[in-house]
């Protein structure tokens, strides 16, 4: 049975079970390793999850993760909200005045 701990990156409990195996007993290398907290939700969903089955499994996680930017940039506008406004050209319309010259 698959069971997932990150489901943006389709990381499971096995994969993260073989990076301690392997070595990896701090969080931000366990991330490293297997992707969880790099998705969509940037770890809001498996990052409590995970932090505590590697506490479980005697790992460090006093330590927090590196966040990352989103993987898709956005623009400043997008983000404020200034796109929904409609807004062109980043001020007012003066070609009307300029033509009339």
């Amino acid at each position: 049975m698959k069971t997932l701990v990150c489901r943006c990156e389709d990381v499971t409990l096995h994969e993260l079970d073989a990076a301690m195996a392997r070595g990896y007993l701090d969080i931000e290398s366990i991330k490293r390793y297997t992707g969880f907290g790099t998705g969509w939700c940037q770890g809001k969903w498996c990052l409590a999850l995970c932090a505590r089955l590697i506490a479980e499994r005697g790992g460090d996680v006093q330590k927090p993760i590196t966040p990352r930017p989103p993987y898709h940039p956005l623009s400043l506008a997008t983000l404020a909200g200034l796109d929904d406004l409609d807004l062109s050209g980043g001020g007012p319309d003066h070609s009307a005045k300029d033509h009339e010259r």
